[in-house]
Order: C-alpha cells, then sequence, then structure tokens
C-alpha cells in the first residue's frame, strides 16, 4: 500500500512538472517589472513595481509600425517585445515580434528554448520550416516541415525546435510572430557553435560534424551576426 502510495505521488509530481513546462500563470493582476537594486522579491526573474505606481505606459509600447534595418549579412530584423521592452508583459507568459525581410533575407536556424511560436505573414513570401528533435528509432532522421506561406498564412513553431524564415521573393517581406513565453530567448544555432567565447574545443566540433580541422577553424574565424 505504502509503495503505490508512493508511485502515485510521484505520478502526480511529473505530471505538475509537465503541466508547469512553460511560463507560470500569474497569481495576481500584473506584476511590472521594474529595475530597483532595493527591492528583493522577484517574479519570474523580474522585480515587480508598486501596483501603486503603476501607469498606462507600463503596458504599452510603439513602433511596430516601422520596418527593421535589414542592411546585414542576414538581410533580416526581428524586433522584439519581450518583457525587456515592455515591463507590463512581466508574469503574463506572451511576447510577440515582428520580423522584417530584405528580398532573399533570412532569418537562420535558430530555437526558442522556452516558448512556441505562431507566425502570420502580412507581406511577401516567406519558406518557413522547423526540424523535429532526435527520432526514438536510430534507423530515422530527423523529421523536416516546411510551407511557403503568403500574406495572411499562418505556421506555428513548436517550443524548443529548430526553425528558420526564408525569403523566397525578389521583394520585402514583414511578418509577426507571437510567442508564449513573456522572454522566449533564441538560440541562433550557427552563432552558438562556432562562435561562442570562448569557443568550443576544435577537436569537439571536428568531431561532431566529421569535418577536416580546418573547415571548423575557418567557420569560428567568421563573424556571426545577431538580427536582434
Amino acid at each position: 500500500m505504502a509503495t503505490r502510495l508512493l508511485l502515485s505521488i510521484v505520478i502526480l509530481a511529473l505530471a505538475s512538472s509537465l503541466v508547469h513546462a512553460s511560463d507560470p500563470s500569474p497569481l495576481q493582476d500584473f506584476c511590472v517589472a521594474v529595475n530597483d537594486s532595493k527591492a528583493s522579491v522577484f517574479v519570474n526573474g523580474k522585480i515587480c513595481k508598486d501596483p501603486g505606481m503603476v501607469t498606462p505606459e507600463d503596458f504599452f509600447f510603439s513602433g511596430l509600425n516601422k520596418p527593421g534595418n535589414t542592411s546585414n549579412p542576414l538581410g533580416s530584423r526581428v524586433t522584439p517585445v519581450t518583457v525587456n521592452q515592455l515591463a507590463g508583459l512581466n508574469t503574463l507568459g506572451i511576447s510577440l515580434a515582428r520580423l522584417d525581410f530584405a528580398p532573399y533575407g533570412l532569418n537562420p536556424p535558430h530555437t526558442h528554448p522556452r516558448a512556441t511560436e505562431i507566425l502570420v505573414v502580412v507581406e511577401g513570401s516567406l519558406y518557413v520550416g522547423f526540424v523535429t528533435s532526435n527520432p526514438a528509432n536510430p534507423n530515422q532522421k530527423n523529421k523536416l516541415f516546411t510551407k511557403t506561406l503568403y500574406p495572411g498564412d499562418v505556421f506555428v513553431f513548436p517550443e524548443g525546435l529548430i526553425h528558420f524564415q526564408f525569403n523566397v521573393g525578389n521583394t520585402n517581406a514583414v511578418a509577426f510572430a507571437g510567442l508564449s513565453s513573456q522572454n522566449p530567448g533564441v538560440i541562433t544555432i550557427a552563432n552558438a557553435v562556432f562562435g561562442s567565447d570562448p569557443p568550443i574545443n576544435s577537436d569537439v566540433l571536428t568531431r561532431a560534424f566529421q569535418v577536416d580541422k580546418n573547415v571548423i577553424k575557418y567557420l569560428q574565424g567568421q563573424f556571426w551576426w545577431d538580427n536582434n
């Protein structure tokens, strides 16, 4: 009987941890983030502003009507609106971003470790896709899901999976993304692997990618652009 009770408790604990895999639900109306070195209470990594001092400006962000500067090697620019730009998002579990693309611009393969992303195209055409995590069957490969999107089309990228957006048209493209976290995080694959500081040992990457060490050294010597 004791063993069965213990097993039930373990199962309930695991289920509870799965339910709260994303940002936790707030237990108050809002917790506007504020930089205050004298405060000591953090909620989701941010300090709550005194509710009596909160103003409408704490829930306001302006400028997503303005195109981002795509004059960079990637030909794209992401304008995020996370808790770092909009303090009122703290504890609310959502954020968004504007994505601008020059002709044939790319938002390179990346992941959001804490959020699912839903993307809507409002201008131009984008070739988008994501890759599944490693399959249980070692004889299978990671599966790629892709789609070409046009204005009004929507595509969703599951939480944590590698994904990308590529402008396949010869005109500018614009999209907006909603994310299921106030601070979804971004890991750009090439930047993280080849542009870390200090760099990953080249022997590690040579073995991992099964290429000549000179190839790895060349890649580590490049400047890896951040389009945020």
